[in-house]
């Protein structure tokens, strides 16, 4: 997921299971679902070589490409048709880390924690030199981040740069096994009088500070200016986390090779540094570039409908994840479920409606994948493809391991009922609701970061699946940590066994699920303001 999967949760305006149900439910296909899904379920033997063998999947690497036609060949085996790769042009190189090491050798000998971040070089071989540390301010403006340069450009050739200043993390005193999702909390959120509040506020910078972006630009090219032999950056988490993202570019020549470096080593030498004492380290990064890896790769395949099989239910999450684990719970189990979901429904019935299986690739490089899906098949409400008006539902599922709690449907109130009532007989498996952000219509297209908002921003019926938090900001995401070891089994079983319930329920209902006209879907969100430019020289 993108780096602000905490909107995920969600804002909108929601509304309780209503207790006196109307939508019919078939009640002997939903007993057989659980039996299927809680008793035989095949879901972590699924997630097992997704994480443990198919893993780093960075767009764009082998591993990745390897996960994919996995998956894809497993989804075949178990029977549902059209079992394909659909690539799309990415337009970047391929890129794997297969050697990392980090020691500091004075005034102290020892390992230092580091994760590379992606498309960044290699070293040539074990690379020598003392730390340099370039205190780069929170929020500098312009002419802040000018000044140090200035002062800093006779003192980085050569040298292994810690670029930052030193953040001061505090301690995590919440129990992070603890689902932050009670039933309190979620009969708040799904409570119809509550239409979400102002909304999230963005945070605000100090006037004049340049964006982060702009400023690691900068940095980034005064490095590579100045002949800088490495560039560290403090991971700033607890614990030892490390999370590393990536060279933005793509390009290895705009940027020295660079590593997220554990917070608690980056302290311990900025602060042997500031005492005035010289430190020496050795780094060793071997990456390899694969040139001809410029497409991404989305997983699809479908159970075909009978009666009404141009009508598709769509159930996506996205498959690739970043470098530094194993992608675990971003997002690889939420892909199992999904795949699972397709195993149960093509095992157990042939619904009316088509349901289609979809797995993403670089939704961590803003959503890709999927928006690739949507413009090659649907277009938008705007400029519709023939297939736009075939696609009943899409459900995405992209929140960490814990288990779901409800639905939020991008869509009208009359959507919303329908899903609070199908999703009203897993109750016992503490789901508590579902509702839409019909409340709010002036947000409504732009949705969370995550792969349902490709759908939402066309005009095409989204569905978030809200689940458990349990580790997942305070420990997982996008973490060192992220790994098999922190996915409860029995979550994952539950989710996929109430999708599969409301997936096959929507493909067989009379009725599509109620969306929007073209009368009352909302415009489409303005576009964002681009930041201003750069300088062309540090």
């Amino acid at each position: 997921m993108l780096t602000s999967k905490r909107s995920l949760l969600p804002f909108l305006a929601l509304a309780v299971v209503s207790a006196a149900a109307q939508e019919p439910i078939d009640t002997a296909m939903n007993s057989r679902i659980r039996e299927e899904a809680l008793q035989r379920s095949e879901l972590m033997a699924t997630l097992e070589p997704l994480t443990d063998v198919f893993s780093p999947r960075l767009t764009g690497s082998p591993s990745y490409k390897a996960a994919a036609e996995w998956a894809r060949d497993r989804l075949k085996a178990w029977g549902l048709a059209n079992a394909r790769l659909e690539s799309w042009n990415w337009g970047h190189p391929g890129w794997a880390n297969q050697r990392l090491a980090a020691h500091v050798e004075a005034p102290w000998q020892g390992h230092l924690a580091v994760e590379v971040l992606a498309w960044t070089p290699s070293t040539q071989g074990v690379a020598r030199g003392e730390a340099f540390h370039l205190a780069i301010p929170d929020e500098p403006t312009q002419e802040e981040l000018t000044a140090l340069f200035a002062a800093a450009a006779g003192k980085v050739t050569g040298k292994v740069v810690l670029a930052g200043v030193l953040k001061d993390v505090p301690a995590l005193n919440a129990n992070p096994s603890t689902p932050r999702l009670t039933d309190e909390s979620l009969a708040r959120r799904f409570d119809p009088a509550n239409a979400g509040g102002p909304g999230r506020t963005p945070p605000q910078r100090r006037p004049g500070a340049l964006e982060a972006r702009v400023v690691n630009e900068q940095v980034d090219a005064f490095l590579v200016a100045h002949k800088a032999l490495a560039r560290i950056n403090d991971s700033a988490l607890r614990n030892g986390q490390i999370r590393a993202f990536s060279n933005r570019t793509y390009d290895p020549a705009r940027v020295v090779p660079t590593l997220a470096m554990r917070h608690e080593d980056y302290g311990r030498i900025c602060r042997v540094l500031q005492g005035g004492r010289e430190v020496r380290l050795a780094l060793e990064v071997a990456n390899t570039f694969y040139p001809a890896n410029t497409l991404g790769y989305n997983v699809v395949a479908e159970i075909p409908g009978t009666d009404k099989a141009a009508e598709v239910v769509m159930l996506g999450a996205h498959l690739d994840a970043w470098h530094t684990a194993t992608g675990a719970t971003d997002n690889g189990v939420n892909a199992a479920v999904m795949m699972e979901v397709g195993r149960i429904i093509q095992k157990l019935g042939r619904p009316r409606r088509t349901i289609r299986i979809a797995l993403w690739d670089a939704e961590e490089h803003g959503l890709l994948g999927s928006a690739a899906y949507v413009d090659a098949h649907y277009g938008s409400a705007e400029a519709p493809l023939p297939a736009f008006g075939e696609l009943v539902a899409y459900f995405n599922c992209d929140a960490g391991a814990g288990q779901i709690r409800g639905l939020s449907l991008f869509g009208p109130a009359a959507g919303g009922q329908v899903l609070r009532e199908l999703v009203a007989p897993f109750q016992d498996l503490a789901v508590r609701g579902a509702g839409t952000n019909a409340n709010r219509p002036s947000r409504t297209r732009l949705g969370p970061s995550s792969d349902q908002a490709s759908f939402s921003a066309a005009g095409l019926p989204a569905i978030g699946v809200v689940q458990d938090g349990l580790e997942y900001f305070e420990y997982t995401w996008h973490t060192t940590l992220d790994t098999l070891e922190r996915v409860p089994p029995e979550d994952p079983k539950r989710t996929a066994a109430v999708l599969a319930s409301v997936a096959w329920h929507l493909a067989n209902r009379e009725e599509r699920l109620p969306f929007f006209t073209k009368e009352t879907l909302p415009p489409v969100p303005p576009p964002p303001v681009p930041a201003a430019p750069a300088p062309t020289k540090p």
